[in-house]
Order: structure tokens, then C-alpha cells, then sequence
């Protein structure tokens, strides 16, 4: 049996919930239980990204001017605090397996830091969209040709930005709960499930806008 096995057959009595037999059942049950979760939002995101190839397939020309208003720099910069994040949320994920506190909580609030960056950096690009008239609605201006097809795109483009911002305020809601139970020492390396979860959700987060980015601003 491997160390990492040994670990979990231990009994961890106040952290084992009464429904588990054990930490293994627990661990594993956990772990099970979010990658159904995740499998879900791949499907909830997989809806907006099937409606983006269609209309792209339908209006190529359309997409491609429209592609070009899209700040990339603003992007591009988001795509490296959100591929740091991932890293700084690996290193919290390791701490815990090691007993690191003190590294664990300073992780964790350097992932809250770069998750609070990138949603500091939509809003600018949300405030540049508003003001010039490119917001989906009754306001939308585009000087020119296939003013209606543009619209579509920047529809899906807020739609699909704006549900990644709502995951990401989540995903911060939950660090913020994460820090606190680290920094009561809830975690040792015999009880670190919660921080691997957490991890995974915000790997999840990082990944969906490896995608956005190219197809919204990129492609």
C-alpha cells in the first residue's frame, strides 16, 4: 500500500463527516463528487461555445471585424494572471500535502490577488465596450458594414466573458472561505481534501478562459 494510501485509511475522526466509513471514502467520494460537478459545467459552457462555432460558421466575415474591436493586450494580460494563479493554487494544493501553513495561506492570497486582478482588468474592457456603444441593446453603434452580425458576436462575447466573471466572483468567494480555515490550521497533510477540491474548481476557471481568449479575441 502506498504512503498516499496509508494516509488516507487513516481514521481522521473530527474531520471525517458521519455518512463516510472512513477518510479514503470520504477523499474519494469528494473528489468523485466534483468531477460530476465540473462534467456539468463543461456541458453549461459547451452550449456557448456550440452557439459561437454555428454563428462564426454563419457570419465568418462579420466575426472577424467585429474580433478586431477586442482589446488583446487587456486579454492577453488576463490569460497570464489566470495561468499564474493556476500555479500559485498548485503550490497552496502542495503546501497543505506538506503542512506548509504559513506557505499555504500566503498562496492562497496570492491566487485571490491575481483572481481580483482579472476581474479588475474585465471591467475595464466592459467600461471601454459601454463606452463605445458596443453593448448588445438598444445603444449599439457600429460604424461598419453587418452592424447586426457584429451584435451577435459581442452578445455571445459578453455572455460567455460575463458567465466566466460569475464563476470567477465564486471561485474568489470560495478562497476567501479557504483562507480563513487555513489560517485556523484546518489543513495538515493527513487532511487536505477541501484545498485539492478548491484547486480543481479554480483549475477549471483558468482553463474555460484558455479557450475564450482565442476564440474572442485571437481567432
Amino acid at each position: 500500500m502506498s504512503d498516499h494510501s496509508a494516509v488516507l485509511d487513516a481514521h481522521q475522526d473530527e474531520h471525517v463527516a458521519h455518512q463516510f466509513a472512513n477518510a479514503k471514502q470520504q477523499y474519494e467520494s469528494s473528489n468523485l463528487g466534483m468531477w460530476l460537478f465540473l462534467m456539468t459545467e463543461v456541458m453549461f459552457f459547451g452550449g456557448m461555445f456550440g452557439a459561437y462555432v454555428i454563428y462564426r460558421t454563419w457570419y465568418p466575415e462579420a466575426f472577424k471585424i467585429a474580433s478586431t474591436a477586442t482589446n488583446v493586450p487587456l486579454g492577453a494580460m488576463n490569460t497570464v494572471v489566470l495561468i499564474v494563479s493556476s500555479l500559485t493554487m498548485a503550490l497552496a494544493v502542495q503546501s497543505a500535502q506538506l503542512g506548509k501553513k504559513k506557505m499555504l495561506v500566503w498562496m492562497i492570497i496570492l491566487t485571490m490577488f491575481f483572481g481580483a486582478w482579472f476581474l479588475g482588468v474585465k471591467a475595464i474592457e466592459y467600461s471601454e465596450k459601454w463606452h463605445h456603444h458596443h453593448v448588445p441593446g438598444a445603444n449599439f453603434i457600429w460604424e461598419g458594414d453587418g452592424g447586426r452580425e457584429v451584435q451577435i458576436l459581442y452578445c455571445l462575447y459578453f455572455a460567455m466573458t460575463g458567465m466566466h466573471a460569475v464563476h470567477m466572483v465564486v471561485g474568489l468567494g470560495i478562497m476567501t472561505w479557504l483562507l480563513l480555515t487555513a489560517i485556523k490550521g484546518h489543513y495538515t497533510p493527513k487532511y487536505y481534501n477541501p484545498v485539492e477540491i478548491c484547486g480543481l474548481y479554480w483549475h477549471f476557471v483558468d482553463i474555460v478562459w484558455i479557450f475564450l481568449f482565442p476564440m474572442l479575441y485571437l481567432i
